[in-house]
């Protein structure tokens, strides 16, 4: 028994076992060969929701499992390891926005929806106001009971198949960060119009695609809380959000940790396997260091959590540094396997290109880094 499982209860190894031999015996090889036409494999998200990966920490009162934050982290973790793309349909924000700004009516709305499989989006990013989400630029204007919402997004993570959409726009251009507010958006609603899925280098079986609003009208009773918080709500689903995001980055650094091991203890030069030599076996060593500090971190930001401790810094220091280990390490890989880490037929370069995002979405690593600097100040 490895440490970990020393320090994991019976439940939580039993799903994390459950989870993990289903994204390495199911999700892995499909996805793999399914990410060169980017289509989704749709049998595996509706086993994968089957299971109820899609509701892990959505409250039990609106049809979730409730789950605690630490569970989570370990079972997004595996799944990441499996294929981090699919992870990102399946264990999404889903529930977050309207669980943390939603009045009681709207949460049991989108619970319906999540339990019924449907998909949510967070319709923050536009062109010009990608790490910078206070200067966002679509406009949401009252007219009577309704909203007008005029506008783009992009790079938005599952559009093309989402059935509702979080959208932040601005009602008061004059407030700047205290004038923007938080929409439910229905999919099909006249005036929306959800562009191409975008050609990614990574992550390529999760689509994103551009969205476009053109007088788009929404009821009143769609907006999620106050007029003028939505920047709050935006920062707060973030803040919730990220030491998930690192976990799945340490589960990207996993795989590819150990496909470098397993690599280095088959490829001969010399007459010795590779791993023989210090010039790799420090790599590894520093690879290992690398992937068991990054967990360690996010847990302990995740049990944090889990005490109703919500903490910006230790989040945004969770997300970066796992990130920021992810690309390392999966750079690293690629080194250990030489000229076969560049070949699309070996595994490590798809690691390699899933781990960039990580360093990218839910902000920047620039921007975690700004949030942590200005914490060091205080």
């Amino acid at each position: 028994m490895s440490y970990l499982d020393s320090i994991l209860s019976e439940e939580q190894r039993s799903l994390r076992d459950m989870v993990r031999e289903f994204a390495q015996k199911e999700v892995k090889p499909v996805c793999r060969e399914m990410e060169k036409s980017g289509d989704i494999p749709w049998d595996l998200v509706k086993k994968a929701q089957d299971m109820g990966l899609h509701m892990l920490n959505m409250p039990e009162k609106y049809g979730g499992m409730g789950m605690d934050y630490l569970t989570y982290a370990i079972l997004r973790e595996e799944l990441c390891k499996g294929d981090a793309g699919f992870a990102s349909i399946v264990m999404g924000f889903s529930f977050a926005p309207v669980e943390i700004a939603g009045n009681e009516k709207q949460k049991e709305m989108v619970g319906e929806i999540i339990q019924n499989g449907g998909f949510t989006t967070f319709a923050l990013t536009e062109a010009t106001s990608g790490s910078d989400a206070a200067a966002i630029r679509t406009r949401a204007v009252r007219d009577g009971d309704d909203y007008i919402l005029n506008g783009a997004k992009c790079f938005i993570s599952l559009a093309p198949i989402a059935d509702i959409h979080v959208v932040f726009a601005v009602t008061d251009p004059e407030a700047k960060g205290k004038g923007v507010t938080a929409f439910l958006v229905p999919k099909g609603t006249p005036g929306l119009t959800i562009g191409q899925p975008e050609d990614k280098m990574g992550m390529r079986i999760s689509p994103v695609a551009a969205m476009y609003f053109d007088d788009v009208r929404i009821p009143a009773e769609y907006r999620l809380g106050e007029e003028g918080a939505g920047f709050k709500y935006a920062m707060k689903i973030l803040n919730k959000s990220r030491p998930s995001t690192g976990a799945g980055a340490v589960g990207i650094a996993q795989a590819a940790l150990d496909e470098a091991v397993a690599y280095a203890k088959e490829r001969s030069v010399y007459g010795h396997p590779i791993k023989d030599y210090e010039g790799i076996s420090f790599m590894l060593a520093d690879m290992e260091i690398m992937v068991q500090t990054a967990r360690q971190m996010t847990w302990n930001v995740c049990q944090l959590a889990d005490r109703g401790i919500s903490d910006r810094n230790l989040s945004a220091i969770s997300k970066c540094y796992s990130s920021d280990v992810a690309m390392k390490v999966t750079t690293d890989a690629v080194q250990i396997f030489g000229g076969y880490g560049y070949m699309k037929e070996y595994p490590v370069e798809k690691l390699m290109r899933d781990a960039k995002i990580f360093q990218i979405f839910e902000g920047t690593n620039q921007i975690q880094r700004i949030t942590i600097s200005r914490e060091l100040f205080r």
